[in-house]
């Protein structure tokens, strides 16, 4: 296994398990499996979103982090053009998360936790390559295309 695939790897699972962590408390403990609402705006959150919102708002800082200094230290972009891009990506892996989390939970009527570490898989897959095709690429990488 390549040392960049392995430091992915490592990093990718430790931001994976805090973030299903912090659902699993969110979800059962914050939110005690309760809708969230505003009044205010007249919006509701289900509970399932807002603790994957809550997991996203810590491992966001933590994954660009151990990406940039840990897994992809070798990198032809500058580290704000690295964080635009990275956010970009990271917004695809919201829309993958928002939306496998809607159809498995509220479509399929699984239970939340499960789903969100199925989803998980898709979204490490897709933020893989991404992360390592866009955000992070290499000089090294771009003298083979």
């Amino acid at each position: 296994m390549p040392l960049q695939t392995f430091r992915y790897a490592a990093c990718g699972g430790f931001n994976t398990v805090v973030d299903i962590s912090l659902f699993f408390i969110s979800y059962n403990y914050i939110f005690e499996k309760q809708p969230l609402y505003f009044p205010n705006i007249h919006l509701t959150v289900s509970p399932h979103i807002a603790a994957f919102l809550v997991g996203f708002a810590v491992t966001f800082p933590i994954g660009f982090y151990l990406s940039r200094y840990v897994v992809f230290q070798k990198t032809a972009v500058r580290k704000r053009e690295q964080l635009g891009k990275y956010f970009t990506v990271v917004l695809f892996c919201l829309i993958l998360n928002y939306g496998f989390l809607k159809l498995f939970v509220e479509v399929f009527r699984w239970y939340p936790t499960p789903s969100k570490i199925l989803t998980t898989v898709f979204v490490v897959a897709f933020s893989y390559f991404s992360q390592k095709n866009f955000t992070f690429k290499s000089d090294d990488e771009e003298s083979m295309d």
